[in-house]
């Protein structure tokens, strides 16, 4: 999933005055993770999909969007300003929400062909 530029200023922002280090939101620490993964689930082949892409600061997670709840989710204080602030956004929401498509069926599509093609290749019998 490509991650866009504004919810990573939003949270840059409007997390630095509660970074512990960052001495009142002057400047941040001199070492943090920011970290974002995406995982798909699939329940009965396609006919399910949900889409969760979680977002870390620290290695603590903070706030995750569920395509199955279509909105973000603070999952610590941190998150809920980024959550609130993300959720306004019509267009970063619709963008999430086709994640189901754009990114977890097509990697199942693509991921399918493959192991088709490699069971072809294997169990093809040298002349």
């Amino acid at each position: 999933m490509g991650f866009p530029a504004v919810p990573l200023l939003l949270l840059l922002v409007g997390a630095l005055p509660r970074i512990p280090g960052s001495e009142g939101g002057q400047e941040p620490p001199a070492h943090f993770l920011h970290q974002t993964k995406s995982d798909c689930h699939f329940f009965n082949g396609t006919q399910r999909v949900r889409f969760l892409a979680r977002y870390f600061y620290d290695r603590q997670e903070f706030v995750r969007f569920n395509s199955d709840v279509g909105r973000f989710v603070a999952v610590t204080p941190l998150g809920q300003r980024s959550a609130d602030n993300w959720n306004l956004c019509q267009d970063l929401l619709q963008y999430e929400r086709a994640a189901v498509d754009r990114f977890c069926r097509e990697a199942y599509r693509v991921g399918s062909y493959r192991a088709d093609k490699t069971r072809h290749v294997v169990g093809r019998r040298r002349g």
